[in-house]
Protein backbone atom coordinates (compact mmCIF):
# COMPACT_ATOMS: atom_id res chain seq x y z
CA UNK A 1 0.00 0.00 0.00
CA UNK A 2 1.17 3.35 -0.71
CA UNK A 3 -0.09 6.79 0.15
CA UNK A 4 -0.44 8.68 -3.63
CA UNK A 5 -0.78 12.56 -3.70
CA UNK A 6 -0.12 15.03 -6.65
CA UNK A 7 2.42 18.43 -6.13
CA UNK A 8 1.91 20.93 -8.36
CA UNK A 9 4.25 23.82 -9.33
CA UNK A 10 1.88 26.04 -9.26
CA UNK A 11 2.38 27.71 -12.71
CA UNK A 12 0.76 30.65 -13.83
CA UNK A 13 1.10 32.52 -17.01
CA UNK A 14 -0.90 35.01 -19.19
CA UNK A 15 -1.25 33.20 -22.25
CA UNK A 16 -4.30 31.61 -24.09
CA UNK A 17 -3.19 28.38 -24.08
CA UNK A 18 -3.38 28.00 -20.36
CA UNK A 19 -6.01 27.71 -18.32
CA UNK A 20 -4.47 29.46 -15.33
CA UNK A 21 -3.29 32.53 -16.88
CA UNK A 22 -3.52 34.36 -13.38
CA UNK A 23 -2.04 34.03 -9.64
CA UNK A 24 -5.59 33.96 -8.90
CA UNK A 25 -6.74 31.76 -11.49
CA UNK A 26 -4.04 29.53 -9.99
CA UNK A 27 -4.92 29.74 -6.16
CA UNK A 28 -8.88 28.95 -6.77
CA UNK A 29 -7.58 25.48 -8.83
CA UNK A 30 -5.47 24.53 -6.15
CA UNK A 31 -8.28 24.41 -4.03
CA UNK A 32 -10.67 22.87 -6.27
CA UNK A 33 -8.39 20.37 -7.37
CA UNK A 34 -7.62 19.28 -3.90
CA UNK A 35 -11.91 18.63 -3.71
CA UNK A 36 -11.71 17.15 -6.20
CA UNK A 37 -8.45 14.48 -5.62
CA UNK A 38 -9.96 14.13 -1.91
CA UNK A 39 -13.37 12.95 -3.82
CA UNK A 40 -11.76 10.54 -5.86
CA UNK A 41 -9.52 8.98 -2.72
CA UNK A 42 -6.12 10.59 -3.57
CA UNK A 43 -3.96 11.39 -0.27
CA UNK A 44 -2.30 14.51 -0.48
CA UNK A 45 -2.15 17.84 -1.88
CA UNK A 46 1.32 19.26 -1.81
CA UNK A 47 3.01 22.58 -3.67
CA UNK A 48 6.09 23.92 -4.53
CA UNK A 49 7.19 27.08 -2.97
CA UNK A 50 9.43 29.39 -5.77
CA UNK A 51 10.13 33.27 -4.80
CA UNK A 52 10.59 35.83 -7.91
CA UNK A 53 8.16 33.60 -10.01
CA UNK A 54 4.79 32.86 -11.84
CA UNK A 55 4.30 30.34 -9.51
CA UNK A 56 3.16 29.32 -5.89
CA UNK A 57 5.22 31.78 -3.72
CA UNK A 58 3.47 31.90 -0.49
CA UNK A 59 1.60 28.66 1.10
CA UNK A 60 0.13 28.92 4.18
CA UNK A 61 -2.87 31.02 3.04
CA UNK A 62 -3.28 28.63 0.30
CA UNK A 63 -3.03 25.36 2.60
CA UNK A 64 -5.12 27.03 5.09
CA UNK A 65 -8.28 27.95 2.50
CA UNK A 66 -7.37 23.91 1.07
CA UNK A 67 -7.71 22.74 5.12
CA UNK A 68 -10.99 24.14 5.40
CA UNK A 69 -12.60 23.06 2.13
CA UNK A 70 -11.82 19.73 3.06
CA UNK A 71 -11.53 16.53 5.52
CA UNK A 72 -9.01 14.01 4.84
CA UNK A 73 -6.45 14.64 2.62
CA UNK A 74 -2.85 15.50 3.56
CA UNK A 75 -2.01 19.02 2.41
CA UNK A 76 1.72 19.90 2.53
CA UNK A 77 4.60 21.56 0.70
CA UNK A 78 7.64 20.33 -1.62
CA UNK A 79 9.92 22.24 -0.49
CA UNK A 80 9.51 25.46 1.35
CA UNK A 81 13.27 27.04 0.57
CA UNK A 82 14.51 27.77 4.61
CA UNK A 83 16.53 30.65 3.33
CA UNK A 84 13.80 32.75 2.94
CA UNK A 85 12.00 31.71 6.41
CA UNK A 86 11.62 33.91 9.67
CA UNK A 87 11.84 30.17 11.71
CA UNK A 88 9.13 31.80 14.29
CA UNK A 89 7.17 33.70 12.15
CA UNK A 90 6.76 30.19 10.10
CA UNK A 91 5.59 28.35 13.05
CA UNK A 92 2.99 30.64 14.00
CA UNK A 93 1.28 30.14 10.18
CA UNK A 94 2.14 26.49 10.30
CA UNK A 95 0.13 26.10 13.99
CA UNK A 96 -2.52 27.44 12.07
CA UNK A 97 -2.65 25.94 9.01
CA UNK A 98 -2.33 22.72 11.39
CA UNK A 99 -4.91 23.33 13.08
CA UNK A 100 -7.59 24.56 10.63
CA UNK A 101 -7.23 21.62 8.78
CA UNK A 102 -7.46 18.90 11.94
CA UNK A 103 -3.58 18.02 11.76
CA UNK A 104 -3.57 17.23 8.47
CA UNK A 105 -0.09 19.24 7.43
CA UNK A 106 2.68 17.76 6.02
CA UNK A 107 5.32 20.68 5.55
CA UNK A 108 8.20 19.73 3.47
CA UNK A 109 10.79 21.85 3.75
CA UNK A 110 14.72 22.40 2.45
CA UNK A 111 17.60 24.44 1.03
CA UNK A 112 15.72 25.07 -2.00
CA UNK A 113 17.34 24.98 -5.89
CA UNK A 114 18.63 27.87 -8.00
CA UNK A 115 16.09 31.20 -7.36
CA UNK A 116 14.68 33.33 -10.42
CA UNK A 117 17.15 35.99 -8.93
CA UNK A 118 20.42 36.02 -7.53
CA UNK A 119 20.40 35.10 -3.84
CA UNK A 120 16.99 36.34 -3.81
CA UNK A 121 16.88 35.54 -0.09
CA UNK A 122 18.58 38.83 0.81
CA UNK A 123 15.66 40.81 -0.59
CA UNK A 124 13.56 39.39 2.51
CA UNK A 125 15.93 40.32 5.00
CA UNK A 126 18.46 37.25 5.34
CA UNK A 127 22.28 36.82 4.92
CA UNK A 128 24.81 34.01 6.00
CA UNK A 129 27.06 34.03 9.14
CA UNK A 130 30.37 34.81 8.67
CA UNK A 131 31.69 31.44 7.36
CA UNK A 132 28.30 30.28 6.48
CA UNK A 133 26.86 28.90 3.44
CA UNK A 134 23.51 29.77 2.02
CA UNK A 135 22.88 26.46 2.79
CA UNK A 136 24.36 26.55 6.16
CA UNK A 137 21.63 29.73 6.94
CA UNK A 138 19.16 27.14 5.52
CA UNK A 139 19.54 24.32 7.90
CA UNK A 140 20.16 26.77 10.99
CA UNK A 141 16.68 27.81 10.17
CA UNK A 142 15.04 24.78 9.93
CA UNK A 143 16.68 23.68 13.00
CA UNK A 144 15.47 26.84 14.90
CA UNK A 145 12.33 26.23 13.67
CA UNK A 146 12.40 22.53 14.42
CA UNK A 147 12.94 24.05 18.32
CA UNK A 148 9.90 26.12 18.17
CA UNK A 149 7.79 23.38 17.22
CA UNK A 150 8.40 21.11 20.50
CA UNK A 151 6.06 23.98 22.32
CA UNK A 152 7.88 24.52 24.68
CA UNK A 153 8.09 28.20 26.42
CA UNK A 154 11.73 30.19 26.07
CA UNK A 155 10.69 33.90 25.79
CA UNK A 156 10.64 36.03 29.28
CA UNK A 157 7.24 37.49 29.82
CA UNK A 158 6.67 40.98 30.00
CA UNK A 159 6.00 41.83 34.08
CA UNK A 160 3.30 44.51 32.94
CA UNK A 161 1.36 42.32 29.69
CA UNK A 162 -1.77 43.43 27.81
CA UNK A 163 -3.20 40.37 28.90
CA UNK A 164 -2.89 37.68 31.62
CA UNK A 165 -0.02 35.14 30.73
CA UNK A 166 0.10 31.49 31.68
CA UNK A 167 3.13 30.48 33.91
CA UNK A 168 6.43 30.30 32.86
CA UNK A 169 8.31 30.90 29.92
CA UNK A 170 6.28 32.16 26.90
CA UNK A 171 6.02 29.65 23.61
CA UNK A 172 4.57 31.59 20.10
CA UNK A 173 1.45 30.52 19.33
CA UNK A 174 -0.90 29.11 18.31
CA UNK A 175 0.82 25.74 19.15
CA UNK A 176 -0.25 22.72 16.91
CA UNK A 177 0.68 19.21 18.81
CA UNK A 178 2.28 16.83 16.86
CA UNK A 179 3.16 19.15 13.94
CA UNK A 180 6.79 18.26 14.88
CA UNK A 181 6.72 14.62 13.42
CA UNK A 182 5.19 16.27 10.49
CA UNK A 183 8.14 18.01 8.84
CA UNK A 184 9.83 16.87 5.80
CA UNK A 185 13.40 17.82 4.83
CA UNK A 186 13.80 17.69 0.92
CA UNK A 187 16.95 16.09 -0.06
CA UNK A 188 19.24 16.08 -3.20
CA UNK A 189 22.19 14.76 -1.95
CA UNK A 190 22.63 11.41 0.59
CA UNK A 191 23.99 13.57 2.94
CA UNK A 192 21.66 15.69 3.56
CA UNK A 193 19.12 12.72 4.02
CA UNK A 194 21.91 11.57 6.55
CA UNK A 195 21.41 15.16 8.27
CA UNK A 196 17.33 14.96 7.87
CA UNK A 197 17.65 11.92 9.79
CA UNK A 198 19.18 12.50 12.58
CA UNK A 199 16.92 15.67 12.85
CA UNK A 200 14.28 13.35 12.96
CA UNK A 201 12.22 14.67 9.85
CA UNK A 202 10.92 13.00 7.38
CA UNK A 203 12.64 12.55 3.86
CA UNK A 204 11.06 14.08 0.55
CA UNK A 205 13.41 13.04 -2.57
CA UNK A 206 12.39 14.77 -6.01
CA UNK A 207 13.58 14.19 -9.57
CA UNK A 208 16.67 16.11 -9.18
CA UNK A 209 19.18 15.01 -7.40
CA UNK A 210 22.91 14.99 -7.08
CA UNK A 211 24.57 12.90 -10.03
CA UNK A 212 26.57 11.03 -6.97
CA UNK A 213 27.76 7.34 -9.01
CA UNK A 214 26.48 8.38 -12.75
CA UNK A 215 23.48 5.43 -11.84
CA UNK A 216 20.32 5.77 -13.18
CA UNK A 217 18.89 8.23 -10.32
CA UNK A 218 15.51 5.82 -9.15
CA UNK A 219 18.85 3.31 -8.21
CA UNK A 220 20.92 6.36 -6.57
CA UNK A 221 17.01 7.44 -4.93
CA UNK A 222 16.50 3.95 -3.77
CA UNK A 223 20.59 4.01 -2.12
CA UNK A 224 20.00 7.76 -0.38
CA UNK A 225 16.30 5.86 0.98
CA UNK A 226 18.60 3.60 2.39
CA UNK A 227 21.00 5.63 3.87
CA UNK A 228 18.37 7.82 5.23
CA UNK A 229 16.30 5.15 7.23
CA UNK A 230 19.82 3.42 8.44
CA UNK A 231 21.06 6.64 9.77
CA UNK A 232 16.93 7.42 11.65
CA UNK A 233 17.77 4.26 13.17
CA UNK A 234 21.20 4.88 14.53
CA UNK A 235 19.98 8.37 15.87
CA UNK A 236 17.88 6.34 18.31
CA UNK A 237 14.28 8.24 16.82
CA UNK A 238 11.61 5.54 18.14
CA UNK A 239 8.60 6.97 15.26
CA UNK A 240 8.51 5.53 11.94
CA UNK A 241 9.89 7.97 9.44
CA UNK A 242 8.30 9.16 6.19
CA UNK A 243 9.43 8.79 3.37
CA UNK A 244 7.83 10.34 -0.57
CA UNK A 245 9.20 10.71 -3.94
CA UNK A 246 8.06 12.77 -6.83
CA UNK A 247 7.27 11.88 -9.92
CA UNK A 248 5.84 12.78 -13.68
CA UNK A 249 3.53 9.76 -14.84
CA UNK A 250 1.47 9.43 -17.35
CA UNK A 251 -1.25 7.03 -18.56
CA UNK A 252 -2.00 7.49 -21.91
CA UNK A 253 -5.82 6.49 -21.76
CA UNK A 254 -7.25 8.50 -24.98
CA UNK A 255 -6.36 10.88 -27.59
CA UNK A 256 -5.40 14.29 -25.55
CA UNK A 257 -3.54 12.32 -23.22
CA UNK A 258 -1.29 10.71 -26.22
CA UNK A 259 -1.83 14.47 -27.87
CA UNK A 260 0.07 15.87 -24.51
CA UNK A 261 2.20 13.55 -23.16
CA UNK A 262 2.66 10.83 -25.60
CA UNK A 263 6.26 12.04 -26.76
CA UNK A 264 7.34 11.08 -23.19
CA UNK A 265 7.35 7.72 -23.74
CA UNK A 266 10.61 8.05 -25.31
CA UNK A 267 11.48 10.02 -21.82
CA UNK A 268 14.98 9.38 -20.62
CA UNK A 269 16.83 10.17 -17.12
CA UNK A 270 19.09 13.72 -17.90
CA UNK A 271 22.09 14.81 -16.56
CA UNK A 272 23.55 18.78 -16.46
CA UNK A 273 25.29 21.32 -13.88
CA UNK A 274 22.87 23.18 -12.21
CA UNK A 275 25.46 25.47 -10.81
CA UNK A 276 29.01 26.25 -11.35
CA UNK A 277 29.47 23.24 -8.95
CA UNK A 278 26.68 20.79 -8.86
CA UNK A 279 26.39 17.70 -11.84
CA UNK A 280 22.53 16.60 -11.07
CA UNK A 281 20.23 14.12 -12.77
CA UNK A 282 16.84 14.81 -13.75
CA UNK A 283 14.42 11.87 -13.75
CA UNK A 284 13.01 10.87 -16.64
CA UNK A 285 8.83 11.22 -16.73
CA UNK A 286 6.57 8.01 -17.56
CA UNK A 287 4.31 7.96 -20.63
CA UNK A 288 2.72 4.56 -21.49
CA UNK A 289 -0.37 2.93 -21.91
CA UNK A 290 -1.60 1.48 -18.54
CA UNK A 291 -0.33 -2.11 -18.77
CA UNK A 292 2.76 -0.89 -20.40
CA UNK A 293 3.17 1.83 -17.48
CA UNK A 294 2.59 -0.59 -14.77
CA UNK A 295 5.45 -2.62 -16.15
CA UNK A 296 7.62 0.19 -16.27
CA UNK A 297 6.97 1.69 -12.66
CA UNK A 298 7.71 -1.96 -11.52
CA UNK A 299 11.13 -1.70 -12.61
CA UNK A 300 11.66 1.36 -10.51
CA UNK A 301 13.62 0.97 -7.29
CA UNK A 302 13.20 4.38 -5.23
CA UNK A 303 8.93 4.09 -5.87
CA UNK A 304 9.18 0.64 -4.40
CA UNK A 305 11.34 1.98 -1.57
CA UNK A 306 9.41 5.25 -0.36
CA UNK A 307 5.68 4.61 1.12
CA UNK A 308 4.27 7.85 -0.41
CA UNK A 309 4.43 8.58 -4.55
CA UNK A 310 3.84 12.18 -5.41
CA UNK A 311 2.51 12.98 -9.06
CA UNK A 312 3.34 16.10 -10.54
CA UNK A 313 0.54 17.15 -12.34
CA UNK A 314 0.42 20.09 -15.12
CA UNK A 315 -1.43 22.42 -13.53
CA UNK A 316 -1.97 24.48 -16.36
CA UNK A 317 -3.61 22.52 -17.89
CA UNK A 318 -7.01 22.57 -15.11
CA UNK A 319 -8.37 20.87 -13.01
CA UNK A 320 -11.03 18.68 -15.17
CA UNK A 321 -7.91 17.26 -16.98
CA UNK A 322 -5.60 16.83 -14.03
CA UNK A 323 -8.26 15.07 -11.92
CA UNK A 324 -8.35 12.65 -14.98
CA UNK A 325 -4.95 12.45 -14.89
CA UNK A 326 -5.29 11.04 -11.33
CA UNK A 327 -8.11 9.05 -11.55
CA UNK A 328 -6.09 7.36 -14.38
CA UNK A 329 -3.38 6.51 -12.07
CA UNK A 330 -5.44 5.30 -9.29
CA UNK A 331 -7.98 3.17 -11.39
CA UNK A 332 -5.23 1.65 -13.95
CA UNK A 333 -2.01 1.79 -12.25
CA UNK A 334 -2.37 1.53 -8.22
CA UNK A 335 -4.33 -1.37 -7.85
CA UNK A 336 -2.00 -3.50 -10.33
CA UNK A 337 1.02 -2.11 -8.68
CA UNK A 338 -0.79 -3.27 -5.07
CA UNK A 339 -0.62 0.44 -4.36
CA UNK A 340 -4.38 0.46 -3.94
Amino acid sequence: MKKIGFLSFGHWSPNAHSETRSAADFLHQSIDLAVAAEEIGVDGAYFRVHHFARQAGSPFPLLSAIGARTSRIEIGTGVIDMRYENPLYMSEEAGAADLISGGRLQLGISRGSPEQVVDGWRYFGYAPAEGETDADMARRHAEAFLEVLKGEGFAQPNPRPMFPNPPGLLRVEPHSAGLRERIWWGSGSNATAVWAARQGMNLQSSTLKDDETGEPLHVQQRKQIEAYREAYKEAGHTREPRVSVSRSIFALTDDTDRAYFGRDRDSRDQVGMIDDNTRAIFGRSYAAEPDALVELLREDEAIQAADTLLLTVPNQLGVDYNVHVLESILTHVAPELGWR
